[in-house]
Protein backbone atom coordinates (compact mmCIF):
# COMPACT_ATOMS: atom_id res chain seq x y z
CA UNK A 1 0.00 0.00 0.00
CA UNK A 2 0.97 3.48 -0.87
CA UNK A 3 2.20 5.81 2.20
CA UNK A 4 -0.19 8.23 3.00
CA UNK A 5 1.04 10.16 5.83
CA UNK A 6 -0.56 12.45 7.76
CA UNK A 7 2.17 15.55 9.09
CA UNK A 8 1.38 17.75 12.31
CA UNK A 9 -2.08 16.76 12.41
CA UNK A 10 -2.93 17.15 8.69
CA UNK A 11 -3.77 14.25 6.97
CA UNK A 12 -3.88 14.06 2.74
CA UNK A 13 -7.38 14.16 1.50
CA UNK A 14 -7.21 11.71 -1.25
CA UNK A 15 -10.93 11.23 -3.56
CA UNK A 16 -11.62 7.81 -3.65
CA UNK A 17 -11.37 7.36 -7.39
CA UNK A 18 -7.77 8.56 -7.29
CA UNK A 19 -5.26 6.33 -8.21
CA UNK A 20 -2.07 5.90 -5.66
CA UNK A 21 1.22 3.87 -6.71
CA UNK A 22 1.92 1.55 -3.95
CA UNK A 23 5.65 3.24 -3.92
CA UNK A 24 4.47 6.65 -4.25
CA UNK A 25 4.55 8.74 -0.75
CA UNK A 26 2.31 11.38 -0.08
CA UNK A 27 2.25 13.99 3.23
CA UNK A 28 0.40 16.63 5.08
CA UNK A 29 -1.69 18.81 3.65
CA UNK A 30 -2.44 17.51 -0.06
CA UNK A 31 -5.73 17.07 -1.60
CA UNK A 32 -6.03 15.06 -5.04
CA UNK A 33 -9.16 15.02 -7.07
CA UNK A 34 -11.21 12.92 -8.83
CA UNK A 35 -9.77 10.48 -11.20
CA UNK A 36 -6.28 12.00 -10.95
CA UNK A 37 -3.47 9.29 -10.68
CA UNK A 38 0.02 9.34 -8.82
CA UNK A 39 2.62 6.19 -10.00
CA UNK A 40 5.32 4.58 -9.06
CA UNK A 41 7.90 6.71 -6.79
CA UNK A 42 6.61 9.92 -6.66
CA UNK A 43 7.19 12.23 -3.56
CA UNK A 44 4.00 15.06 -2.81
CA UNK A 45 5.20 16.66 0.19
CA UNK A 46 2.87 19.22 1.38
CA UNK A 47 4.17 20.05 4.93
CA UNK A 48 5.45 23.77 5.16
CA UNK A 49 2.36 24.60 2.91
CA UNK A 50 -0.39 23.00 1.19
CA UNK A 51 -0.91 20.96 -2.25
CA UNK A 52 -3.85 20.99 -4.16
CA UNK A 53 -4.02 18.39 -7.66
CA UNK A 54 -7.44 18.77 -9.21
CA UNK A 55 -9.62 15.93 -11.10
CA UNK A 56 -8.29 13.69 -13.74
CA UNK A 57 -4.60 15.28 -13.35
CA UNK A 58 -1.86 12.68 -13.68
CA UNK A 59 1.93 12.52 -12.05
CA UNK A 60 4.24 10.21 -13.65
CA UNK A 61 6.60 8.14 -12.06
CA UNK A 62 9.71 9.49 -10.20
CA UNK A 63 8.36 13.00 -9.74
CA UNK A 64 8.54 15.15 -6.65
CA UNK A 65 6.17 17.48 -5.67
CA UNK A 66 7.45 20.43 -2.96
CA UNK A 67 6.52 23.63 -1.38
CA UNK A 68 7.97 26.95 0.20
CA UNK A 69 7.36 27.81 4.00
CA UNK A 70 5.54 30.81 4.90
CA UNK A 71 7.55 33.81 5.18
CA UNK A 72 6.73 36.82 7.03
CA UNK A 73 8.96 39.34 5.35
CA UNK A 74 9.28 38.24 2.27
CA UNK A 75 6.40 36.13 1.02
CA UNK A 76 3.64 36.15 3.43
CA UNK A 77 1.65 33.27 1.99
CA UNK A 78 4.95 31.34 1.05
CA UNK A 79 4.70 29.58 -2.41
CA UNK A 80 2.03 26.47 -2.05
CA UNK A 81 1.39 24.04 -5.47
CA UNK A 82 -1.46 23.63 -7.20
CA UNK A 83 -2.04 21.96 -9.89
CA UNK A 84 -5.24 22.41 -12.13
CA UNK A 85 -7.72 19.90 -14.12
CA UNK A 86 -6.55 17.27 -16.53
CA UNK A 87 -2.65 18.07 -16.21
CA UNK A 88 -0.26 15.80 -17.67
CA UNK A 89 3.13 15.83 -15.48
CA UNK A 90 5.67 13.76 -16.92
CA UNK A 91 8.38 11.04 -15.50
CA UNK A 92 10.76 12.44 -13.15
CA UNK A 93 9.71 16.08 -12.77
CA UNK A 94 10.46 18.91 -9.93
CA UNK A 95 7.56 21.06 -9.32
CA UNK A 96 8.09 23.44 -6.29
CA UNK A 97 5.63 26.26 -5.04
CA UNK A 98 4.08 26.49 -8.48
CA UNK A 99 1.01 26.70 -10.30
CA UNK A 100 -0.02 24.45 -13.20
CA UNK A 101 -3.29 25.26 -14.31
CA UNK A 102 -5.92 23.35 -16.59
CA UNK A 103 -4.63 21.14 -19.45
CA UNK A 104 -1.09 21.84 -19.69
CA UNK A 105 1.66 19.26 -20.06
CA UNK A 106 4.79 18.97 -18.41
CA UNK A 107 7.44 17.03 -20.29
CA UNK A 108 9.97 14.57 -18.56
CA UNK A 109 12.79 15.50 -16.51
CA UNK A 110 11.53 19.42 -16.57
CA UNK A 111 11.65 21.13 -13.16
CA UNK A 112 9.13 24.28 -12.53
CA UNK A 113 10.11 26.58 -9.31
CA UNK A 114 8.66 29.15 -6.73
CA UNK A 115 5.96 31.37 -8.28
CA UNK A 116 5.93 30.04 -12.10
CA UNK A 117 2.88 29.84 -13.30
CA UNK A 118 1.76 27.55 -16.15
CA UNK A 119 -1.21 28.71 -18.15
CA UNK A 120 -3.99 26.48 -19.32
CA UNK A 121 -3.03 25.11 -22.79
CA UNK A 122 0.84 25.90 -22.33
CA UNK A 123 3.09 22.98 -22.80
CA UNK A 124 6.67 22.65 -20.81
CA UNK A 125 9.29 20.55 -22.68
CA UNK A 126 11.30 17.69 -21.92
CA UNK A 127 14.32 18.75 -19.15
CA UNK A 128 13.12 22.55 -19.20
CA UNK A 129 13.45 24.40 -15.92
CA UNK A 130 10.95 27.22 -15.45
CA UNK A 131 12.28 29.54 -12.91
CA UNK A 132 10.65 31.53 -10.50
CA UNK A 133 8.19 33.61 -11.36
CA UNK A 134 7.82 32.99 -14.75
CA UNK A 135 5.23 32.58 -17.06
CA UNK A 136 4.69 30.11 -19.33
CA UNK A 137 1.73 31.65 -21.82
CA UNK A 138 -1.09 29.41 -23.34
CA UNK A 139 -0.79 27.48 -26.47
CA UNK A 140 2.91 28.06 -26.46
CA UNK A 141 5.53 25.18 -26.02
CA UNK A 142 8.73 26.15 -23.96
CA UNK A 143 12.01 24.59 -23.99
CA UNK A 144 15.66 25.19 -22.44
CA UNK A 145 17.64 26.12 -19.13
CA UNK A 146 16.09 28.57 -18.31
CA UNK A 147 13.01 28.13 -20.34
CA UNK A 148 12.14 30.39 -23.22
CA UNK A 149 8.84 30.23 -25.40
CA UNK A 150 9.80 28.06 -28.35
CA UNK A 151 6.73 28.07 -30.62
CA UNK A 152 3.32 28.14 -30.84
CA UNK A 153 1.54 24.67 -30.39
CA UNK A 154 0.17 22.89 -33.57
CA UNK A 155 -3.28 21.77 -33.48
CA UNK A 156 -2.45 17.76 -32.97
CA UNK A 157 -0.14 18.91 -30.08
CA UNK A 158 -3.53 21.03 -28.50
CA UNK A 159 -5.86 17.75 -29.16
CA UNK A 160 -2.87 15.68 -27.22
CA UNK A 161 -2.66 17.62 -23.93
CA UNK A 162 -6.54 16.64 -23.08
CA UNK A 163 -6.38 13.19 -24.76
CA UNK A 164 -3.34 12.64 -22.29
CA UNK A 165 -5.15 13.16 -19.22
CA UNK A 166 -8.19 11.11 -20.35
CA UNK A 167 -5.32 8.13 -21.55
CA UNK A 168 -4.47 8.39 -17.88
CA UNK A 169 -7.48 8.04 -16.14
CA UNK A 170 -8.02 4.78 -18.33
CA UNK A 171 -4.60 3.53 -17.34
CA UNK A 172 -5.19 4.29 -13.81
CA UNK A 173 -8.72 2.37 -13.86
CA UNK A 174 -6.97 -0.97 -15.36
CA UNK A 175 -4.77 -0.77 -11.75
CA UNK A 176 -7.79 -0.15 -9.87
CA UNK A 177 -9.64 -3.08 -11.26
CA UNK A 178 -9.34 -6.04 -8.76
Amino acid sequence: MSSIRTFKGIAPKIDSSAYIDETAVVIGDVVIGKESSVWCTTVIRGDVNHIRIGDRSNIQDGSILHVTHKNPEKHPEGYPLIIGDDVTIGHRVTLHGCTLEDCCFIGMNATIMDGAVVETGAMVGACALVTSHTRVESGYLYVGAPAKKARPLKESEKAMLKQSAINYVNYSRDYLEP
